[in-house]
């Protein structure tokens, strides 16, 4: 379960391994619609990020991150990511 409403960008992986997988949209919604994810300019949560994607299912915590991270905005991400290395 996860402790507090907000996280940095860089903790969603950990967090969508927690689900079932393959898994929908809308399960994904269900579970964290309501977590907010801190950006580098500003906040989303993961509900409205979700609602964006055109897939009707995830088959990995990988395969939702990807799509996560795709559909945020350019200007969200700030800085290239880090390697999992440093998770």
């Amino acid at each position: 379960a996860i402790m507090t409403e907000s996280i940095r960008l860089n903790r969603i992986g950990t967090v969508f391994s927690g689900l079932s997988f393959p898994v929908s949209p809308s399960r994904v919604t269900s579970e964290y619609g309501d977590l907010t994810v801190r950006l580098a300019d500003g906040s989303v949560t993961v509900g409205e990020v979700i609602q964006q994607s055109d897939s009707d299912r995830f088959t990995s915590s990988d395969d939702l991150e990807l799509e996560f991270l795709n559909l945020l905005p350019r200007s969200a991400v700030g800085e290239p990511f880090q390697s999992d290395g440093d998770a």
